[in-house]
C-alpha cells in the first residue's frame, strides 16, 4: 500500500518559507543550500521523525519549487508519509554509507550537488564543521558560503498557520499543568507523577493529541535548585517543593510553561520571590511591542523584580516556536534584536538561587501590532496544594 502524505501544513506553507530562504540565497549569489539542522529540515519540509544521528541534509535550489531531502534510505519513507516532497524529493542513501569511516551520507549529498550541476556555483553550507571540509575537497570548483544562522532568521517571525500550531500546543500544557496540580501528592513517588504528567501531555486535550514529547523537567525537594534534570526515585513529601518544565508538542511546535508547586503552605521566602518574579513578568510583557527591543523587554523584567529585592542571573527568555529554542533572540539585557508582530517567546523566569533553593514561572507569547499574546492561560499562582 502506497504511503499516504499526512504533512502538518499545506504545501503553499512549505513553499512561502522556501521562497523566503531563496530570497536570501539570492542576496548572496547561491545555487543552492544545503543544511542538516533538524529544525530547518522540519520547517523546510515538515519531517519531524529522528534519523538524524546520521548524516542527513535539506538541499534547497534556487531554481526548484521545493527542496530535496537525502537521508538514510530506510528512514526514506517516513519523509514520504510526513513531507509533500514525494519520491522525486526524497533520495535514500544506501546503508553502506553508515558505519563507515571512509564515507557517509554527506557523500551522498556531495554526489547530489555535483549531478545538479552547482558544483561551479556558490554553495552555501550548514553542516558540521568535518563535513563542511570534505565539500569543499570534493567540490574544488564551487565557491561555499557559511549560511548559519539565515534559514533561523527567516523562522523567527511565524505565519498564522504556526501560530496556530503554538496555540494548540500551549492548550495541552494548561492540560498538563491541571494535572500536575490534581496528581502532585505527599506519599506518591516522583516517578508515578512524572508518568501521569507525562500522559496527560501525550493524550493531549480536546481531540488534539501531542504528536511527540517536548523536554520535561520535574526538580522536587531538596532539588530545587536544579534546573534541567528529570524526576528522581524519590516519595514527595508534604511541604515538599515542585518546580516543572513542560509543553505540548504540534508537529514540532511548542508552548512552554514553568510552573512552581508547594505540596501545602509556602514558605515566606518563596511567597516573596514569586511575588516579585510575578511583578517582573507583568512588566515585561507589558513591554512587549513591536519596534521595541528584547533588551527593553529583559530591563522591563529585572528592573520590576529587583525593587522587589529579587535577583536573577540568567537570561530571562529566547525565542521559541519549533523544537524548543530557536536560536535567534534572547531576552537579555542589551540584546538589539528589534521585536516583529509574530515573533515569539518563553519569557522563562526560572531562578536558581542557590543549590537548594529555586522557584520557576514562565509564558510563552506571540508579539502582536500592539503588545503581547499570551499563549497559555494556566494562572501565574504559586500553586499551593493543601
Amino acid at each position: 500500500m502506497a504511503l499516504v502524505p499526512a504533512p502538518p501544513f499545506p504545501q503553499a506553507e512549505f513553499r512561502r518559507r522556501v521562497n523566503a530562504v531563496k530570497q536570501k540565497m539570492a542576496a548572496q549569489d547561491l545555487s543552492a543550500l544545503v543544511t542538516s539542522d533538524d529544525s530547518h529540515i522540519a520547517y523546510l519540509t515538515g519531517y519531524t521523525a529522528k534519523s538524524g544521528y546520521v548524516p542527513q541534509a535539506v538541499v534547497v535550489l534556487s531554481d526548484a519549487d521545493d527542496p530535496v531531502f537525502i537521508l538514510r534510505r530506510m528512514d526514506a519513507p517516513a519523509a514520504l508519509y510526513q513531507t509533500h516532497l514525494g519520491k522525486g524529493g526524497v533520495i535514500g542513501y544506501a546503508e553502506n554509507l553508515v558505519g563507515n569511516p571512509e564515507q557517509d551520507g554527506f557523500d551522498a549529498v556531495i554526489d547530489f550537488l555535483g549531478d545538479s550541476r552547482v558544483s561551479s556555483s556558490g554553495v552555501g553550507l550548514e553542516v558540521p564543521a568535518q563535513a563542511a571540509q570534505k565539500f569543499r575537497a570534493r567540490l574544488p570548483a564551487a565557491r561555499f558560503h557559511d549560511v548559519t544562522g539565515v534559514i533561523a532568521t527567516v523562522r523567527a517571525v511565524k505565519s498564522d498557520l504556526e501560530i496556530e500550531m503554538m496555540r494548540q500546543a500551549g492548550a495541552i500544557t494548561d492540560a498538563a499543568v491541571t494535572r500536575a496540580a490534581e496528581v502532585l501528592r505527599p506519599g506518591v513517588p516522583e516517578a508515578e507523577a512524572a508518568a501521569e504528567i507525562i500522559a496527560q501531555l501525550v493524550r493531549g486535550t480536546d481531540g488534539l493529541a501531542s504528536t511527540a514529547l517536548a523536554s520535561f523537567f520535574l526538580c522536587a525537594t531538596p532539588r530545587t535548585g536544579t534546573s534541567h534534570i528529570p524526576w528522581a526515585d524519590d516519595v514527595l513529601q508534604a511541604g515538599s517543593q515542585v518546580n516543572i518544565e513542560l509543553s505540548g508538542m504540534r508537529h514540532g511546535y511548542v508552548a512552554p510553561l514553568m510552573r512552581t508547586f508547594v505540596l501545602g503552605r509556602a514558605p515566606d521566602r518563596l511567597r516573596r520571590v514569586h511575588d516579585a518574579e510575578v511583578a517582573g513578568l507583568e512588566a515585561a510583557l507589558a513591554a512587549v511591542a513591536p519596534g521595541r527591543t528584547c533588551g527593553d523587554v529583559a530591563e522591563a523584567f529585572y528592573s520590576a523584580a529587583e525593587a522587589r529585592g529579587v535577583v536573577k542571573e540568567s537570561r530571562c527568555g529566547y525565542a521559541v516556536g519549533l523544537n524548543w529554542a530557536e536560536n535567534t533572540a534572547s531576552l537579555k539585557l542589551g540584546d538589539p534584536t528589534v521585536l516583529k508582530p509574530d515573533m515569539t517567546f518563553h519569557l522563562m523566569l526560572g531562578n536558581w538561587i542557590d543549590e537548594d533553593f529555586g522557584y520557576v514561572i514562565s509564558e510563552t507569547f506571540r508579539v502582536t501590532e500592539s503588545g503581547a499574546e499570551v499563549l497559555t492561560g494556566s494562572p501565574r499562582e504559586l500553586f499551593e496544594l493543601i
